[in-house]
């Protein structure tokens, strides 16, 4: 990739003795980083709210039409919740030791209509790595019709993206497996991703084109082909699921970056940006709803993102425990930790922050010299 930035060397005390205590909890109290039997029972939960109502929706199984379209929004919360509770640690390589059982429950995400490799690029590698940086990490640009960064080009319409922003957000899985997917992989291919990866773009192409087929065929035709409604009913089922899981996902990532009191780090002259790996973590993430249990069970964890980006590779069922850990060390060493208190003060957040980005940016006059 042309103009990566290079994080600041030095600052590595904060993260060794972070990753000192975090290691010492783990091994304190005999503990494993990686899946437990909560994450076990909720794998088999998140599978099974994903393919129960399909048995009921593919057997013909439903009274009338509105228990047919609730079946569909039941496999929309099945479908992000997969992404946010299995797929997502198990391509971190967090859900088990076993590389074998990471690659297995990593490749759900193809099993519900992605591509797991490509994800692992978009997000691990470039996200993870370069949080809030603008045209490296992929989650915060280029995103066309919304402005996720303060470095994107204004449009006018962006004046507005606070308040149609949610109803894009609903589209994100529809475009992720229809056309996103697609760009992707060529672009990362054009890149040399594929080749780091130890991957051939004629295995990926294949393999992603084989499972969307699939996907398409087990979600789309086989009930245009077996149930008694119209294929149009089909087919706005098929959207209302993705229009579910899409807008899930998206309300759940975004206030995690894109949210006041976050920072969008620009590189110097030279790329260099002002902070380690760690530290920029910190000023770049936002946590929110800790107190909530269930909303944390949900999402994966997901609102613990300070945790997350400075422990990836740590099962997300961990992250309420060593929370406590990050937080004192981080106030420890004078850095920042940003949490919002809950999830709907999260979202306020982050509407502020969509309705500040598209304001128009303030030029500053040409100087002309006499």
């Amino acid at each position: 990739m042309k103009n990566t930035p290079k994080f600041a060397r030095g600052q590595s005390e904060f993260y060794a003795t972070l990753t000192q205590r975090v290691n010492a909890y783990f091994k304190n109290n005999n503990i494993q980083r990686t899946a437990n039997t909560e994450m076990v029972v909720k794998t088999v939960f998140m599978f099974a709210l994903f393919f129960v109502p399909y048995i009921f929706l593919i057997t013909g199984t439903f009274p009338n039409l509105p228990v047919f379209y609730g079946l569909y929004f039941i496999m929309g919360l099945g479908t992000a919740g997969i992404g946010l509770s299995v797929m997502h640690d198990a391509n971190h390589g967090a859900y088990s030791n076993k590389a074998w059982v990471n690659n297995l429950l990593g490749f759900s995400l193809n099993v519900v209509g992605g591509h797991a490799f490509n994800w692992k690029i978009q997000h691990n590698v470039l996200h993870h790595t370069y949080t809030n940086v603008h045209d490296v990490d992929e989650d915060i640009s280029p995103r066309g019709v919304l402005r996720m960064a303060p470095g994107s080009d204004w449009k006018p319409m962006h004046r507005w993206q606070h308040i149609y922003a949610w109803f894009f957000y609903g589209l994100l899985t529809l475009v992720w497996i229809t056309f996103k997917d697609f760009q992707r992989l060529t672009r990362y291919n054009q890149e040399g991703f594929v080749k780091r990866q130890n991957s051939s773009i004629r295995q990926e192409w294949a393999v992603m084109l084989i499972s969307k087929l699939i996907y398409a065929g087990y979600v789309v035709i086989l009930p245009m082909v077996l149930l008694p409604v119209g294929w149009g009913h089909v087919l706005l089922g098929f959207l209302l699921m993705q229009f579910v899981a899409g807008f899930i996902l998206a309300i759940i990532f975004q206030p995690a970056h894109v949210v006041e009191g976050t920072e969008y780090p620009v590189a110097d002259m030279e790329g260099n940006l002002e902070n380690n790996w760690a530290i920029h973590q910190l000023h770049t993430t936002t946590n929110f709803g800790q107190r909530h249990k269930i909303f944390s069970w949900y999402v994966g964890g997901l609102n613990y993102q300070v945790e997350h980006h400075l422990f990836p590779n740590i099962c997300h069922v961990h992250y309420r425990k060593i929370a406590k850990i990050v937080e004192r060390t981080a106030r420890e060493f004078g850095l920042p930790y940003k949490s919002k208190g809950t999830f709907a003060q999260a979202i306020v957040a982050h509407t502020r922050m969509l309705k500040e980005l598209g304001k128009k940016p303030i030029t500053e006059p040409a100087v002309v010299s006499a």
